[in-house]
């Protein structure tokens, strides 16, 4: 008896392709891959600024493209539509990792959520304070908020490229404090880089967030359907002087944490319909096959859904296209001969490595020695050194917050190198540091055996 017969059954030809394509899946699902991905379009974006094309690489990215219907024509450079609003999917994504977490991540009990909550307070605060220190001028001090992000994606990834030979406690300490991270960048955004209010927007941005609610309300789960409403939403904002991206960060805390109960378990609606099949296999029935499909996708909340069907075209698509729109730096030297631009370099490399790690460590300690909170079974203090030695990759959000904050092309050329260099550094720091962990903990499991 064969152990595989349905594999048997299939040609060869479509056993291959599906074999291929579930390979592909799970291969896009694999956080390591992101941050790879990440390296490879920064390092090609700065191949093509510093090649004799290197002209070619702003003249495209400024080329105009225009979208519009009728009369109605925006008109942006091609920079403006990735920065602006291919990254608001990305902000969609941070807005669903924040709801989860506050429904039923780390952030839902403040027990779990005060270390991580001040740890991330640390890690914004002193690469703040760190960057002003060294930058004196009102025009370098835009940058102040540059060194508190921390790039998620590349970091976790990172992460990933040790091994399951850490304790799964660094992963959790990482992932939530990198998310409060998120949130304070949000805020940072909305409050010191947004222009000055144009308040007819916000009736423009209001009638998107009423359709969302009225769409929830009436039961339309499809992602789709929720385009339009946040089109509106992202109108409305860029109409306010709001920076746009904001748009996905209020679609993704609206978007529902638990499914629709309207029509009952799905469980039971899938079972009654492949009943309902099973009994006239031979007649075509719309019916029981509509809510088949409503079954297989409310069997997962719209969080964890619409997450799951983002992650590859953020992590393979939206954010490797940022980095090749941004991370292309010209390494003539000419530019940081110019005024402040050193100090604004030096104030990103010190503030995210360096100031990064001592503020989250130091903030960590100190609230554990307050009794404020205590550290999970899982994590020690090692671990606690390297989730923060990964903090400082602050990549991504980043040159996005450093995109708003200069105007001036040599201050922000000087502010994107300091990202980048600062960004590969602290990876590496928190890769060798990682491996040395990961090999006494290795050493201390075998020792252990051994004594048995």
């Amino acid at each position: 008896m064969s152990r595989h017969p349905l594999r048997q059954e299939l040609p060869r030809a479509q056993f291959l392709a599906e074999r291929v394509f579930s390979t592909l899946e799970r291969f896009l699902h694999i956080e390591a891959l992101s941050g790879i991905a990440l390296i490879i379009t920064a390092a090609a974006a700065m191949i093509w600024a510093n090649s004799p094309a290197g002209d070619s690489y702003q003249a495209f990215w400024h080329a105009p493209l225009s979208i519009g219907f009728g009369d109605q024509v925006l008109s942006r450079p091609l920079h403006f539509w990735i920065n602006d609003a291919l990254m608001t999917v990305f902000f969609l994504v941070v807005g669903i990792e924040i709801r989860r977490e506050i429904h039923q991540g780390a952030l839902a009990d403040i027990r779990m959520a005060t270390l991580p909550l001040v740890a991330a307070l640390g890690g914004v605060a002193v690469p703040a304070l760190i960057y002003c220190a060294l930058n004196d001028a009102a025009a370098q001090r835009q940058g102040w908020a540059i060194p508190t992000a921390t790039d998620i994606a590349f970091a976790v990834g990172v992460l990933a490229l040790l091994g399951r030979g850490l304790p799964s406690g660094i992963r959790v300490f990482l992932l939530t404090f990198a998310i409060i991270d998120d949130i304070a960048a949000v805020f940072i955004i909305a409050a010191f880089y947004s222009g000055g209010l144009d308040y007819s927007g916000l009736v423009i941005a209001a009638m998107g967030v009423l359709m969302v609610l009225g769409f929830q309300r009436i039961g339309i789960g499809s992602a789709w359907g929720y385009v339009l409403p946040g089109a509106i939403l992202w109108l409305g904002l860029l109409k306010t002087g709001a920076h746009p991206t904001l748009a996905g960060v209020v679609l993704g805390l609206m978007t529902p944490v638990l499914p629709a109960s309207g029509r009952g378990q799905p469980l039971d609606i899938a079972t009654r319909a492949m009943d309902a099949l099973c009994r006239r296999p031979t007649r075509p029935q719309l019916t029981p096959i509509r809510k088949l499909r409503w079954a297989q996708r409310e069997l997962l909340p719209p969080v964890i859904r619409v997450q799951t069907a983002l992650h590859p075209w953020v992590a393979f698509l939206v954010m490797p296209l940022f980095a090749l729109a941004n991370a292309g730096v010209k390494l003539d030297g000419g530019g940081l001969a110019l005024a402040g631009t050193q100090d604004i370099l030096l104030g990103i490399v010190l503030g995210l490595v360096l100031g990064k790690p001592l503020g989250i460590i130091g903030a960590s300690w100190l609230a554990v020695r307050l009794g404020w909170c205590r550290l999970p079974a899982d994590l020690d203090w090692a671990g606690v050194s390297l989730a923060a030695l990964l903090g400082g990759i602050g990549f991504t959000m980043s040159i996005f917050v450093a995109t708003l904050a200069f105007d001036d092309g040599s201050l922000l050329a000087a502010a994107k190198l300091g990202i980048l260099l600062a960004s590969l550094t602290a990876a590496l720091l928190g890769l060798s540091f990682g491996y040395l962990l990961a090999r006494r903990r290795t050493a201390d499991e075998r020792g252990l055996k051994q004594g048995r």
